[in-house]
This record gives C-alpha cells, structure tokens and sequence, in this order.
C-alpha cells in the first residue's frame, strides 16, 4: 500500500495531517474521496452484476441440454479434440548455410537464430554471408 492509502486507512495519522489543512479544503477532499467511493462501489456492482447473469445463463443453457440429453463434459470434448487438430507442428525450417566451427565438424545454419560463431568470426573477418550459401 502507498504511504498515502496508509495515511488515510489510519486515523490517528489522518488527524495529523487535517491539522495542516482549513476545514473547506478538507471538506473539498472528502467530497471527492466519495465520489471515488461511489465510482468504485458502482463498477463492483457491476462487476458483481454481470457474474450473476453470466451464472444465469449458465444453469439455463445445462438445463436445455439436459432436457436434450447432451452432456455438457461432451461438448467440451469435442472441442478440445478440434483444438489439438489445428496446433500442427510446422516442419523443420531448410538450411540455407554451411560452415566449419572451430573442431573442424562441418554444420549447418538454417539463417534463423543466432548466428553460429564461426560464421560470425569470419564476417568480421571480411567474409560474406554468401560465401557460406549450401
């Protein structure tokens, strides 16, 4: 919590710093902290307002398919089944570039990443990425 908020959660402290003020700037105040109070007392409301109809809804929509003998865990089954169908792993990107590293092992580099320190030692060298084209 802010030194603020805690300023004005406890009393003692708040009374403290009342004294500093006149008593229509403090009134100033508190009309606003209420306005700030019904605001947010208003959206929770709200909030509280919309999970009631949402839950509504819900039991109605179990209710009819119920009465229609499905199975709401079936719905959701056959979801899921959908789902896993469209996250298809793409295939393995080509490697466009060849290099040797430093154990002398011959590799290669798809061009996508981090560029493998061998190929990034010899650019600094002077060397061109097309020089290491498959």
């Amino acid at each position: 919590m802010s030194e603020i908020l805690s300023s004005l959660n406890n009393l003692r402290t708040l009374r403290a710093h009342s004294r500093d003020y006149a008593l229509d700037v403090l009134e100033e105040m508190l009309q606003k902290l209420e306005v700030v109070v019904t605001e947010r007392r208003e959206e929770t409301e709200a909030q509280e307002a919309e999970a009631r109809d949402k839950a509504e809804k819900l039991a109605m929509y179990r209710e009819l398919l119920q009465e229609d003998g499905i199975n709401p865990a079936d719905l959701l089954s056959g979801m899921e089944k959908r789902g896993s169908d469209m996250k298809k792993k793409r295939a393995p990107r080509p490697a466009k570039y060849q290099y040797t590293d430093a154990s002398g092992e011959v590799k290669q580099w798809t061009g996508q990443g981090r560029t493998p320190s061998a190929i990034r030692i010899a650019l600094e060298n002077g060397k061109s990425l097309s020089d290491f084209m498959l």
